[in-house]
């Protein structure tokens, strides 16, 4: 069974930083793409950003150049580490992956509220 866990949210100020965790197990990390995913209140669940198996990242358009996404295949963990965030950033933050059937795991989530 794969699990996803998170860690890391919690309350900045606009312009501050934080940084995201998620851990895996009950998978073989190394070979996982990986997708951090968030959601506001009143809207639907956007993907942030990806990093394949290999390393190439992806975000969307909103995050690039403030968010970057990063694996230790060691630790089975991924990174989403946020810098000069937004109000708008406000969001429940998902850990996601899928397996080689295609049937998709998320982690329960963490709360990121960016104070004005």
């Amino acid at each position: 069974q794969v699990q996803l866990v998170e860690s890391g949210g919690g309350l900045v100020q606009a312009g501050g930083s934080l940084g995201l965790s998620c851990t895996a197990s009950g998978t073989i990390f190394s070979f996982s793409n990986m997708g951090w995913y968030r959601q506001a209140p009143g809207k639907q669940r956007e993907l942030v950003g990806s990093i394949t198996s290999g390393g190439s990242t992806d975000y969307v358009d909103s995050v690039k150049g403030r968010f970057t996404i990063s694996r230790d295949n060691a630790k089975s963990t991924v990174y989403l580490q946020m810098n000069s965030l937004k109000p708008d950033d406000t969001a429940i933050y998902y850990c996601h992956t899928n397996d080689f059937l295609g049937r998709d795991y998320w982690g329960r989530g963490t709360q990121v509220t960016v104070s004005s």
